[in-house]
């Protein structure tokens, strides 16, 4: 890649960023019905062509933030020591994750409620996780001495899809307490109590 493509993907994802921020803080202070994708171009001061540029959806601006999560995900798993269980494995690859979350606290915590309140986002979750499933499912089928094809062995598929019901549970649980406990520590105690 050139150093003016370099700088073009650079200059692309942080124009994605912070149309993110900006619609994430609208839909927080107006609602997510109530937020209008032209709502969105007048605060980030852009027309409504660049925004469907950027985001195929308001859904998608709002997840805009994690669109290479799952991506990070896998590059986390797969750098993962090969001794380690697939349980344990999965455990540690959701580190960085954890850390995003945590960065801006309360306004996480405000946008994952956000998202399970609302049909439409809380859709939107559920393919973003079916899409991260399919990313991690060869990388645990390898961790567990299986054919990353064989979809008749269902170990894959269980570790994933419990590791990921257990970050959502953490999610929940993070953003019921009024006072909550550091996310990697609700997600330790979930998983714990599968493995």
């Amino acid at each position: 890649m050139s150093a003016n493509g370099g700088a073009r993907a650079r200059a692309r994802a942080a124009m994605r960023a912070e149309v993110s921020v900006i619609a994430g803080d609208l839909v927080l202070e107006r609602g997510y019905e109530e937020t209008t994708v032209e709502d969105i171009c007048a605060a980030a001061e852009i027309s409504r062509s660049t925004f469907f540029r950027y985001f195929p959806s308001k859904e998608d601006a709002l997840f805009g933030q994690t669109a290479d999560a799952g991506d990070r995900l896998l590059a986390a798993l797969t750098a993962r020591p090969d001794d380690e269980t697939a349980w344990t494995a999965m455990r540690r690859a959701l580190d960085p994750l954890l850390a995003a979350a945590e960065v801006s606290d309360e306004r996480a915590r405000r946008l994952t409620r956000l998202i399970a309140a609302t049909p439409a986002l809380a859709a939107r979750h559920r393919e973003k996780n079916a899409r991260w499933h399919r990313l991690l499912r060869p990388e645990i089928a390898r961790r567990l001495g299986a054919d990353p094809d064989d979809e008749a062995d269902p170990r894959p598929d269980a570790v994933v899809a419990a590791a990921m019901g257990c970050f959502d549970a953490a999610l929940t649980a993070w953003t019921s307490a009024a006072d909550p406990h550091p996310l990697p520590e609700i997600l330790d105690r979930a998983m714990t109590a599968l493995g």
